[in-house]
């Protein structure tokens, strides 16, 4: 059983990650959010890291070699930082910042 979840879990991290290296380097987004992503770069960016945190709780928590956790913050730390990499897919769904308008001309009156 052990192994038939690592399996899985391998699986999926590394679909997430090969998802967010197309993103970054070719601004690719798979069809399902395709028209929700504004910035794709910012979007793989976020997909990078949720696959490593994700794998870091996994594999160095409950799926650990030998049935113990390495520690108890470093888990933790990996789901941290998956949360993290979920902010940052949500934040590429939003505009980002338009560079300011230049000024208007003036005109004087003389």
């Amino acid at each position: 059983m052990y192994w038939a979840l690592a399996g899985t879990i391998v699986v999926c991290v590394t679909i997430m990650a090969a998802f967010g290296i197309a993103a970054v380097t070719r601004e690719w987004v798979p069809p399902l959010g395709r028209s929700l992503v504004l910035r794709p770069r910012l979007w793989g960016a976020g997909a990078l890291m949720s696959a490593l945190g994700l794998s870091l709780f996994v594999f160095l928590g409950p799926l650990a070699p030998g049935g113990r956790a390495v520690n108890f913050y470093v888990p933790l730390a990996g789901m941290a930082v998956n949360f993290a990499g979920l902010g940052v897919q949500s934040l590429a769904r939003r505009p980002g910042r338009t560079p300011p308008l230049p000024p208007a001309p003036t005109t004087t009156a003389s």
